[in-house]
């Protein structure tokens, strides 16, 4: 299958803003069997269970239709995929309202192919399922709100990007991991399903985050708390004599991992407080924190913390790749991303 149609077909999948997605080019668009190829990978919900929301397919279909019938040379010999019409004239009729739409949470499927290997493992032909995580998610949130833990941001896709690299994916493979503010759950489940982690505890300070969190490890066939625990931890709490304290004895805590857990100024010494009782706790762990610099004095606030503290902060070498060069695990790069490697001296115990 061609490259072209599997990309699109994974940004598709991750609901990419049609704006934004590698539409396949026209030669491909006018072959009836790669229409046909689109209808039954992209809008047949009897082979698929999980497809995006009607408004988004009605977006992408509307255009892609646009786009088949402007490739079309000699109409006598090229047509429009009938499946392709039908489907779209159902979604019309059942249209849901957006101010309805905006209120559900929708499926959206991640690919976690290891960026080096781009398509140079072609599932199609192998048979192979797509390494993927999927996500039940709410879209229609605004950074910095107060559910920001329903979507999956740009610095949890930039450090899962790394954490499938050979140098990140040490850090999970055989490994005890510990996620904070997890969120939808996306790097726990990668950490759990695709990168051969140990064991994982995925934690975050909202209790309606952890229950969505639950339904997304039952998604992904992770309802086992042998494999994935999931939790409530506030900040800046003590650590001994918890929960924390027991689960670390259980499974000794090797990395923890957080993204997008540094937006907030006011949150920061709660979160640095967190790492000390860590490392009292585990004092050989490693922390990888991933941000998106949106505001860079809030970022600095992080870090000299972080350094007020006595721990050793290094900044991981791992540029993000522009939109265009993404072949998997798809995000904005226009603000710039950093993952930071954390650990505490050993003369500090």
């Amino acid at each position: 299958m061609d490259p072209q149609l599997l990309l699109f077909r994974r940004q598709y999948l991750q609901l990419v803003e049609p704006g934004f997605l590698a539409w396949p080019p026209k030669q491909l668009l006018r072959d009836a069997s790669v229409q046909a190829w689109l209808y039954r990978k992209l809008f047949d919900a009897e082979k698929h269970d999980r497809l995006p929301p009607q408004r988004y397919q009605y977006r992408v279909l509307k255009q892609l239709l646009a786009k088949i019938e402007q490739a079309i040379e000699d109409p006598e010999e090229d047509d429009i995929s009938d499946e392709l019409m039908s489907h779209f004239s159902l979604l019309i009729t059942d249209l849901p309202p957006e101010s309805t739409a905006a209120q559900h949470r929708t499926y959206v499927t991640f690919s976690c192919s290891p960026p080096s290997n781009g398509f140079t493992n072609n599932h199609e032909e192998t048979g192979e399922p797509e390494p993927t995580v999927t996500l039940l998610e709410r879209r229609h949130l605004i950074s910095g709100s107060l559910t920001t833990g329903f979507r999956t941001w740009e610095a949890a896709l930039h450090l899962g990007s790394y954490l499938l690299t050979p140098e990140g994916s040490s850090l999970i493979n055989g490994r005890s991991v510990l996620e904070l503010g997890a969120g939808t759950g996306f790097l726990s489940i990668l950490c759990g399903k695709l990168l051969g982690a140990k064991h994982v505890t995925a934690t975050d300070g909202d209790e309606g985050v952890v229950e969505a969190l639950r339904e997304n490890l039952f998604v992904n066939d992770l309802d086992d708390e042998k494999k994935v625990l999931t939790s409530v931890l506030r900040w800046g709490r003590g650590l001994k004599g918890t929960w924390v304290q027991e689960d670390c004895e259980e499974w000794p805590y090797d990395t923890v991992i957080g993204a997008d857990i540094t937006y907030d100024k006011v949150a920061i010494s709660a979160l640095v407080a967190t790492l000390r009782f860590l490392f009292d706790v585990r004092p050989q762990v490693k922390v990888i924190i991933a941000g998106a610099v949106r505001n860079i004095e809030t970022f600095e606030t992080f870090r000299h913390a972080c350094m007020r503290s006595k721990f050793d902060i290094t900044e991981i070498e791992f540029a993000a790749k522009s939109m265009r060069e993404q072949t998997a695990l798809f995000y904005a790069t226009a603000v710039p991303l950093k993952i930071l490697s954390i650990t505490r001296p050993e003369d500090t115990g």
